[in-house]
């Protein structure tokens, strides 16, 4: 168990190392402000624009959320389009994508979907969500060994979430509600009608588990998967099973692009499309390609990835893990419609959800308008009508592909 412990914590480092910021890097973004603008209290940087010589440069963490664009880059999607592409650059956490993209390192991410309206409507900074990276994709575990059965166990207990603003937090936090528990964040014992959160990286949180630093991680696979293969995790619930299809990161670029170079956006946007469509088609194929022993986007064995991608079976079910299979979900899914409702139904959970900061530019958002102004259709919509089988993805309803009802239910 300890090896496995150290595994953890180094397997992702020597990758990062290669690819994320350098401490003159971070010492010269904080010197701008950059930690504060991350926490909320100011204004992000309005730094150089990314790629100003049509060069497609990636930001992304190392997990499945990022699988449509590592696939469109893996599979030459962008060079079809007659695109240059850098290889995607792999960043250790949400904050360091988040100020990278901020900075004009990068000009196409994936970032959780609260991000970029908290960007956007908080800190002013042109931000457009393109598409939907995928679906579904994550999950709350808990020690093997715990006696935390449902939800309603978790009373007293402290969970790691990734970030504040995520679909983790909102989803974990609406499940706690419902099962009549109040999210905190403090830095002592929860009270038994409590439930603490805190902040943790993803890779960190099975050594944090297994370490009994925490009860409960939510997190993106393959973090889930690596849980339950290496220090004994056990799936409390899938987030797919609470909010059917949900969303969890979105394709993102900055606006500049999308008014400036608008067929450059086009093309961009075709290969991300081309590549969910593939992925959803071929999952164990995309677990290979992504792997250690593929590409190395993601520095876990391709056991792992492709347990996090297509391990959706009857066990779950018998432990309550899976409570809707008749939603016919997969662990994670990819399609790439943005559908407004959900960027709807995001935008009031956000006001109320508990997060450290200043929230206040929640109060007055109207949903309808946050729908239409962060997320710029166009482009997907286009590439969708290029590739009419995006409607056979079972999370796709054929009579009306392009308008949904959001369900949640625990």
């Amino acid at each position: 168990m300890q090896n496995d412990k150290n595994e953890l914590q180094t397997l992702w480092s020597s990758e990062w190392t290669r690819a994320d910021w350098t401490r003159r890097q971070t010492l010269d973004s904080l010197a701008r402000g950059g930690l504060a603008a991350l926490l909320g209290t100011t204004a992000l940087p309005r730094l150089g624009h990314a790629s100003t010589d049509e060069v497609v440069r990636i930001g992304y963490l190392p997990i499945t959320d990022a699988t449509a664009l590592l696939v469109a880059h893996s599979k030459g999607y962008f060079e079809a389009e007659g695109l240059k592409v850098d290889k995607p650059t792999p960043v250790r956490s949400w904050s360091a994508l988040v100020e990278g993209f901020a900075a004009g390192k990068f000009n196409l991410v994936h970032l959780l979907k609260p991000i970029p309206v908290w960007m956007r409507y908080n800190n002013k900074f042109p931000v457009k969500v393109l598409a939907w990276a995928h679906t579904n994709g994550s999950g709350v575990v808990v020690g093997g060994n715990s006696t935390i059965k449902d939800f309603k166990d978790l009373g007293g207990k402290r969970v790691a979430v990734p970030y504040w603003y995520s679909m983790h937090n909102i989803v974990l936090q609406y499940a706690l509600r419902q099962s009549g528990l109040k999210p905190v964040i403090k830095a002592g014992d929860a009270a038994p009608g409590e439930t603490a959160l805190q902040i943790l990286a993803p890779p960190e949180m099975p050594a944090a588990l297994a370490a009994g630093k925490v009860d409960g991680y939510i997190v993106a696979e393959p973090f889930n998967a690596l849980g339950e293969v290496r220090v004994n995790a056990r799936m409390l619930r899938f987030t797919g099973d609470i909010w059917k299809n949900h969303p969890c990161c979105v394709v993102a670029a900055h606006e500049r692009d999308t008014i400036e170079r608008p067929e450059w956006t086009q093309k961009l946007v075709n290969a991300v499309v081309k590549a969910q469509i593939f992925a959803s088609k071929n999952k164990a194929e995309v677990a290979r390609l992504i792997s250690a022993e593929g590409t190395g986007a993601l520095p876990l064995p391709w056991a792992i990835v492709l347990k996090a991608m297509t391990d959706y079976g009857a066990a779950y079910e018998a432990t309550g893990a899976i409570r809707h299979r008749g939603w016919g979900n997969g662990r994670i899914d990819f399609q790439p419609w943005p559908y407004p409702s959900a960027t709807e139904l995001i935008v009031k959970a956000m006001a109320e959800t508990v997060v450290e900061g200043d929230t206040t530019f929640l109060k007055g958002l109207d949903p309808a308008h946050v729908a239409k102004d962060l997320v710029d259709i166009r482009f997907v919509e286009a590439a969708l009508k290029r590739e009419p089988d995006w409607v056979l993805d079972p999370s796709v309803d054929k009579a009306s592909p392009f308008i949904r009802q959001e369900i949640l239910e625990l």
